[in-house]
C-alpha cells in the first residue's frame, strides 16, 4: 500500500522551532493560515515543576499543546504514547492511511537529513504525511533548516522515535535525557475560524494585555509580567551565586517566550497592514524588540555554564532592557486598539 497526502507545505519563522513549524504544517493541511492562528497569542508562563527537556516544550497549564499555543482559536491537539515502536508505527500508519498527517517526536541523532545525524541527541518534532509499504519508506517533512521533505526508511524513523535520547558527552544537552518514547500527536481545528477583522484583533490584543497585567500571586507558577520579572530576577541571582544549572533551565524556558513574541510581532504587523492600522504596525516593532531581547537572553544563559557568575551582570542588563521595552510595547498596543 502507498499513501501520499497532498497539501503539505513548508512554513517557517526564524524565531520559532520545530513545535510551531510542525503545527503550522498540520494547520496548513487543514486549509488554515498558520500565522493568523499561531501568532495571535502572546503571554508568559513557567511552571518550574513541569520543565521538559525537548525542543517542543511549551507550558500548557492543563490545556492541550495546540490550545496553549493558540488560545484565541478553536483548535486542540492530542498526544499518544504507544507501548512500543511497532505499535507506534502501526498507529501512525493507520491515521495517515485514513487521510491525516501526524506529528511524531524523533531523535535528530537517528535522522539522516538533520545536521545532528550520528552526532548529537535531541528531542525534535517532524510531520509524517505518507508511506510506501512495498519500498519500506515513510514520507516526512521538516521545515526547520536545512529543511527536508522526502522519503526515509521506516526502520530509520522507528529508531528515531524509539530512542532513549541519552545524554552523551557535554555538548547540546538542552533537549537530551528525556526518552522519545514513540509519542505522536494529532490536531483538531474547527472548519471556520474567527473573522480576522478589527473587532477580533482588538479583542485579542486586549485579552493578551489583561493576561500580562494579571497578578500571579507569587505562587510557584510564573505568570504574566509579574511572573516574568520573578523568573528573570531568579535567573540573574542564581548566576551571580555560581549556579551552573541556569543554562539548561533558562535556555529551554526562553524558547517559547522568544517564539510567541516573534510570531505575535508579525501577526500585529500583518493586521496593521491588512486592516490599514498604522499604529498597530508601530506597536509590532516594539513587540519584535522584546522577542530579540529574549534571543539575547537565551544566548547569554546558554553560554554561562563555564563561568556563571561572569554572565550575571550582562543578564541583568538584558533583563532590565527587556522589561522596559515590554512595558512600552503594551502601552503602545493598548493605545492603538483603544483609540482607533
Amino acid at each position: 500500500m502507498r499513501v501520499t497526502l497532498d497539501n503539505i507545505a513548508h512554513w517557517r519563522h526564524d524565531l520559532t522551532g520545530c513545535l510551531h513549524v510542525t503545527m503550522a504544517v498540520l494547520l496548513g493541511f487543514l486549509g488554515h493560515d498558520p500565522l493568523e492562528i499561531l501568532g495571535a497569542g502572546w503571554g508568559f508562563e513557567y511552571h518550574p515543576g513541569e520543565l521538559r527537556r525537548e525542543e517542543y516544550y511549551f507550558p500548557c497549564r492543563g490545556r492541550s499543546l495546540l490550545s496553549a499555543l493558540a488560545p484565541h482559536h478553536p483548535v486542540s491537539s492530542t498526544w499518544y504514547l504507544p507501548p512500543d515502536a511497532g505499535t507506534g508505527w502501526q498507529q501512525v500508519r493507520s491515521v495517515v492511511a485514513a487521510g491525516r498527517p501526524v506529528a511524531v517526536a524523533a531523535d535528530n541523532y537517528e535522522l539522516p537529513f538533520r545536521p545532528a545525524y550520528q552526532d548529537v541527541h535531541t528531542n525534535h518534532l517532524i510531520t509524517v504525511f505518507g508511506f510506501d509499504d512495498e519500498r519500506g519508506d515513510v514520507l516526512v517533512t521538516d521545515p526547520v533548516p536545512p529543511r527536508f521533505t522526502g522519503a526515509i526508511p521506516i526502520d530509520v524513523l522507528m529508531a528515531a522515535r524509539d530512542s532513549t535520547n541519552r545524554i552523551d558527552g557535554d555538548r547540546d544537552l538542552f533537549f537530551t535525557g528525556n526518552p522519545i518514547a514513540n509519542r505522536w500527536l494529532t490536531i483538531d481545528a474547527a472548519p471556520v475560524m474567527p473573522v480576522f477583522d478589527r473587532d477580533f484583533v482588538r479583542n485579542v490584543v486586549l485579552r493578551n494585555i489583561a493576561e500580562f497585567r494579571r497578578p500571579d500571586g507569587g505562587s510557584g507558577m510564573c505568570h504574566g509580567l509579574d511572573g516574568q520579572r520573578r523568573f528573570l530576577a531568579a535567573m540573574t541571582d542564581r548566576l551571580a551565586a555560581g549556579d551552573d544549572t541556569v543554562a539548561d533551565e533558562g535556555f529551554v524556558v526562553a524558547g517559547p517566550a522568544l517564539a510567541v513574541a516573534g510570531l505575535h510581532a508579525d501577526w500585529l504587523a500583518m493586521a496593521g497592514r491588512r486592516l490599514d492600522w498604522p499604529r498597530l504596525v508601530e506597536a509590532a516593532r516594539w513587540v519584535d524588540r522584546v522577542a530579540h531581547h529574549w534571543s539575547a537572553f537565551r544566548i547569554t544563559v546558554a553560554t554561562s555554564r563555564t563561568d556563571p557568575a561572569a554572565s550575571a551582570a550582562p543578564l541583568l542588563a538584558r533583563a532590565r532592557a527587556l522589561a522596559a521595552d515590554h512595558e512600552r510595547a503594551l502601552t503602545l498596543l493598548c493605545s492603538a486598539v483603544e483609540t482607533s
